[in-house]
């Protein structure tokens, strides 16, 4: 990754310390408030820094904004699973067998997987209970 960063490390901190997969837009409310100087373009910025140098995902949402997450090093059966109704998403561990995932996904589709981690979409209870 390019030179340090206070900014840079400011936005890590805030992913890391939050286990709700905030937006880039929630994520600069916060290092704004940390840090009145930051703009809103830095933190967007370093936010596709930090994932091209795999230190946070990036969950692409089909409904609404992406969302971040820090990759925590025991994380290796980290996956999550998303609301199609309210956005929400939850971890959940599994063990995949990935390198089996990641043969059959290539010989079926000619994918080459980039990332481990499974997204699966669904209904939460909050949403069915509605």
């Amino acid at each position: 990754m390019r030179n340090y960063s206070r900014q840079r490390e400011e936005i890590i901190k805030v992913i890391k310390e939050l286990y709700t997969h905030p937006t880039a837009e929630e994520i600069y409310i916060i290092v704004k408030g940390k840090d009145p100087s930051v703009s809103r373009s830095t933190v967007y910025r370093n936010l596709g820094l930090l994932v091209e140098s795999n230190v946070i995902n990036k969950i692409t949402m089909l409904n609404g904004p992406d969302r971040y997450d820090y990759i925590r090093e025991e994380s290796t059966k980290h996956n999550h699973a998303i609301c199609t109704k309210c956005g929400k998403i939850f971890d959940f561990e599994f063990d995949f067998e990935y390198e089996k995932l990641k043969s059959i996904i290539l010989k079926q589709t000619g994918i080459e997987i980039s990332k481990k981690g499974i997204a699966i979409e669904g209904i939460c209870d909050s949403c069915k209970n509605k």
